[in-house]
């Protein structure tokens, strides 16, 4: 990863975290998430009994490919924990598109989805940051 990508990566998960913590949750960025054997999500949020996990993408393609570990590590760290994971995808300037891994179609090397498919699948953003009464 070169350090221009690091930054753009780092500014899309701190702009997700504004967003989260705008609607009340408390967040924790997970440094140096992506260098561990043992993958964890980029962002965990929390919020009473709402817990997601987001591993952030700030990708300009309509294309998007994850590493298979990767994916693999994120499924596993979601079934241990019992928290709801989404991959995070969103383009400059552009809206956020929540993917569950299970969308994501496998090949021999990666995981991918383009950006149709990202729109299908997405989970509203207002469904995960809904008030509880």
């Amino acid at each position: 990863m070169t350090f221009g990508s690091y930054r753009k990566g780092t500014k899309a998960e701190n702009e997700l975290i504004d967003i989260l913590n705008s609607y009340g949750f408390l967040t924790i960025r997970a440094a140096g998430s992506g260098k561990k054997k043992f993958k964890c999500p980029d962002v965990l949020a929390f919020r009473t009994i709402d817990q997601y996990g987001f591993e952030c993408k700030a990708i300009e393609s309509d294309y998007l490919q994850l590493k298979k570990e990767q994916i693999n590590s994120l499924i596993l760290w979601q079934e241990l924990t019992n928290i709801a994971t989404f991959i995070a995808w969103r383009k400059r300037g552009g809206e956020w598109y929540f993917i569950s891994p299970q969308y994501l179609k496998e090949n021999q090397k990666a995981y991918s989805i383009d950006i149709e498919n990202a729109k299908k699948y997405s989970k509203p953003f207002e469904e995960i940051v809904k008030k509880k009464i």
